[in-house]
């Protein structure tokens, strides 16, 4: 699937663009979906939990790019247990 990019600087236009995309975008994913069993209610739903859940992710780490590798991470450092060294 291709994204359009933003025709526009000015946010009000940009969000106009982003939401008819978005909307294309999503009527097919529905339509997919549909043939597939699902019915439009249920997905529709499904989407719009998945969106709340990217946008709090997103909120909460804007940028995840930066975020270290895990294997940038010592084991010993993120040990989560009960005094283990290693769960």
């Amino acid at each position: 699937m291709t994204f359009p990019s933003p025709k526009t600087e000015a946010p009000a236009q940009r969000f106009k663009e982003a939401t008819d995309a978005a909307r294309d975008a999503l009527e097919g994913l529905v339509a997919a979906a549909n043939e597939a069993g699902w019915a439009t209610e249920e997905i529709t739903a499904a989407l719009l939990e998945a969106a709340q859940f990217l946008r709090d992710a997103n909120k909460k780490d804007p940028d995840p790019a930066d975020d270290p590798a895990i294997s940038d991470t010592s084991a010993r450092q993120e040990q989560i247990g009960h005094g283990e060294l290693y769960d």
